[in-house]
Order: C-alpha cells, then structure tokens, then sequence
C-alpha cells in the first residue's frame, strides 16, 4: 500500500475524523479509502448516463450570498424543469431540480457544480 500525503482545511478534518467515528474506523486512512470509493461510485453513475435523462438533482450550497451556482442554472436553463430554493442553517442553501436533459449536457452540469468545490451536497436520483 502506498503512502499519499495531502493537505486539508481544518473543516475537512473534522469532517474526516467525524466519518472515522460513526463508521468505527480505526484510523483516517479507512475513512479516506471510503470516500474515494463513494466518489468513484457516483462517478461511475454519472458517466453510465446516457440518451434523454430524468431525475432529482440535490445540492446544498455552503454560502447563500455565493451567486456560482445561479450562474451554472442560467447556462443549464433548458435542463431544468421545475426548481425549489431553501434557506438552511448557517447561510446554506438547499436547491432541489426536477431535470429532463440529454445525458451529455447533464453531466457537463455536475461537473461543474462539482468543480467549484462550493457544494457540501450534490446528487442525482434518476427517475
């Protein structure tokens, strides 16, 4: 097994040690291996869409006053059938999408919500 060394912010720490201890992990090792075979996974799911696709998308953004992801729902307007906004705790917003797109311009969009790194949620349930 390989050593890999990486940098976090304090939050992302605390998140981490937080999954070791629900998870009852014995080190932060086994909490990151979990991680990254969840993103795998959801990777793998975005990238087997294909054809017209309908679902759920679900995201809470971390800022509110944050505009990122109005810009990315302006550029994706055609995908979006229907739209929720909430207000949460601590200036976090939940967006819930109803989605009908062709499985190229949808994962262009989680791409690109997922690249902002501004998420602390996002998925997509497919109908």
């Amino acid at each position: 097994m390989s050593i890999v060394s990486i940098s976090l912010n304090d939050e992302s720490i605390e998140t981490l040690e937080d999954i070791q201890k629900r998870f009852g992990f014995k080190g932060r090792s086994e909490a990151v291996r979990m991680a990254i075979n969840a993103a795998k996974t959801e990777a793998q799911v975005i990238e087997s869409l294909e054809g017209m696709v309908e679902g759920v998308l679900i995201i809470v953004k971390k800022d509110h006053s944050d505009p990122w992801m109005n810009i990315i729902q302006a550029k994706h307007e055609n995908e979006i059938k229907t739209q929720l906004h909430s207000h949460l705790r601590d200036h976090k917003c939940l967006e819930v999408m109803v989605i009908s797109s062709e499985a190229g311009r949808l994962t262009s969009m989680l791409k690109e919500i997922h690249l902002t790194g501004k998420a602390d949620y996002v998925t997509f349930v497919k109908s």
